[in-house]
């Protein structure tokens, strides 16, 4: 039988970590899929006794989301508006059991391109703290995950918190997702929009797309094209396929063909902004 570890201390986590071969366990929900084994073939280190992990705080300019906070935790947390879509994605990432593990910074190491929190985390301009036995660094989202499966983290580094800073809070936020059917899916496209405004026009955009590329996708271009225009039913009409396709690179799999996947990004962003500016877009406590 394989060593497993469940430490209690992050200290005692990362000195662990830092001998070779540890496959670092949190919610599960993924692991044991992803060995395609009926066991786990190397050493675990559990870190889910980690109190300090897990648990959503300010601290300085940023709301700190700890490693093992879970999609049950943020579903019961009092959070501004702009987090709206992370709790949609809450609702929609897979049974209440899923839920109820599951957690956030296994969400994002994992690096599936149909990651339900990660648009809704790039929208937020989420940073990734990550910790070794000797030092602690920042990379934002968007740098961390960098192909299917596969993130910057380095050798005897594990991820300890997603950090989002306050100042990306504010406005509404949604997050809708396309698949065969309403739950328990792989999506073949997802996004999540969150929209600022101030004195009737659109002051801050954040736009991201998931499912579509083999890693989730901000546009950068789209969302310059809103800023500064009124924010109202008109709005979708601002929503121009040749600002997003070109930035997304769909890709084709057995969900969807490449085609189908651009059109559905495009169309979803299009709901999920009218969603913003009439009304639709507010998630119950």
């Amino acid at each position: 039988m394989s060593p497993y570890h469940r430490p209690t201390t992050l200290q005692e986590a990362l000195g662990l970590l830092a001998g070779p071969g540890l496959c670092i366990a949190a919610g599960c929900t993924d692991l044991f899929p992803a060995t395609g084994a009926r066991a786990l073939c190397g050493p675990v280190l559990d870190i889910t006794a980690i109190a300090a992990l897990r648990g959503i705080a300010p601290e300085g300019d940023y709301i700190r989301l700890g490693a093992t906070t879970t999609w049950a935790d943020i579903l019961r947390t009092d959070l501004p508006a702009g987090f709206d879509m992370l709790r949609h994605a809450a609702r929609e990432v897979g049974s209440v059991q899923i839920q109820t593990s599951g957690t956030l910074a296994g969400n994002i190491c994992n690096a599936s391109p149909a990651a339900d929190g990660v648009p809704c985390l790039l929208a937020l301009d989420a940073e990734v703290e990550i910790a070794s036995l000797g030092a602690t660094r920042q990379v934002h989202l968007g740098d961390f995950i960098t192909g299917v499966r596969q993130t910057a983290l380095r050798p005897g580094e594990m991820v300890t918190a997603i950090l989002i800073p306050k100042a990306k809070t504010g406005g509404r936020s949604r997050f809708i997702k396309l698949g065969a059917r309403t739950y328990l899916v792989i999506s073949i496209a997802m996004v999540a929009a969150r929209l600022e405004v101030e004195n009737g026009h659109v002051s801050a955009a954040a736009l991201a797309v998931g499912a579509c590329s083999a890693v989730a996708r901000r546009l950068p271009r789209q969302e310059a094209a809103l800023i500064g225009t009124r924010a109202d039913a008109g709005l979708v009409g601002r929503i121009d396929p040749t600002l997003i396709v070109p930035d997304l690179a769909p890709i084709d799999d057995i969900r969807a063909e490449a085609t189908y996947r651009s059109g559905a990004a495009v169309e979803l962003i299009r709901r999920a902004v009218d969603d913003l500016v009439t009304g639709v877009g507010k998630v119950a406590a």
